[in-house]
């Protein structure tokens, strides 16, 4: 309970003694630095962060609703319905419009970092892997969740943010329809090489809007992926009717 707010928070707690390696200071750095920049509604808001003799801690925003990790798996077959699934994805998009527009690529887009308040209203979480350099910069870092990761990740070659974003989401939106993810394999490599090959298949069951949506995010060339204005501008997103 934060006394001076008077409303629940969540802590993310860093041990000091846990990043005494120079490239962890930086990004912790980086992700204060980052989240004290936004101010979104579907992104959880930073509200300080305090430095003591062991820990760096972050004061944030407390999202009550779980992950949509929980919520799919709450769900008959752990798929959920049309509209259930674009009113989170379409907030999704609107996050990542939101980023994209400034430069910051989240990098680590996947089901436990999207949080859901009472509400459910979308809360994006986790900025430990962002960036902010140009859109159009180009560069090679090893980073993110093995099932989300986009070909040019794997492939180990240098790569822009954005369309990373997207291809991450792409996933995301496949999982909200078909309860697992595209491609799986017995181990990482099997895996990568899946992601690689992109030979995609995307059940019957899913409609043709988001199946539309799920197919051009995941282009294997990150080049032909829309970006996240092109996303929020698809008519599936458009025709919306909230509840």
């Amino acid at each position: 309970m934060h006394k001076k707010l008077n409303k629940k928070v969540a802590l993310k707690i860093y041990e000091k003694e846990k990043i005494k390696d120079i490239q962890r200071k930086k990004s912790v750095r980086r992700e204060i630095r980052l989240m004290k920049r936004l101010n979104h509604p579907n992104i959880a808001t930073l509200y300080e962060a305090i430095e003591t003799e062991e820990q760096v801690i972050l004061v944030l925003e407390y999202v009550p609703g779980g992950s949509t990790h929980g919520f799919l798996k709450s769900k008959p077959n752990r798929r959920m319905s049309e509209d259930e699934a674009k009113r989170i994805y379409r907030q999704l998009v609107n996050a990542l419009q939101y980023l994209h527009g400034k430069c910051i690529a989240h990098r680590d887009i996947k089901l436990e970092n999207v949080m859901l308040d009472e509400r459910h209203q979308v809360k994006l979480i986790d900025f430990g892997f962002s960036t902010c350099i140009p859109n159009e910069q180009k560069i090679k870092i090893f980073c993110g969740t093995p099932s989300y990761m986009a070909p040019e990740i794997v492939k180990k070659i240098e790569f822009c943010g954005p369309p990373t974003d997207i291809y991450a989401s792409g996933v995301l939106l496949f999982a909200f329809f078909c309860g697992q993810f595209p491609y799986r394999g017995q181990n990482d490599k099997e895996l990568y090489s899946k992601i690689v090959a992109g030979d995609l298949h995307v059940p019957d069951h899913v409609p043709f809007g988001p199946r539309n949506i799920i197919m051009r995010s995941m282009q294997v060339n990150a080049e032909e992926r829309p970006s996240s204005a092109e996303l929020w501008a698809d008519p599936w997103l458009q025709n919306f009717n909230p509840t």
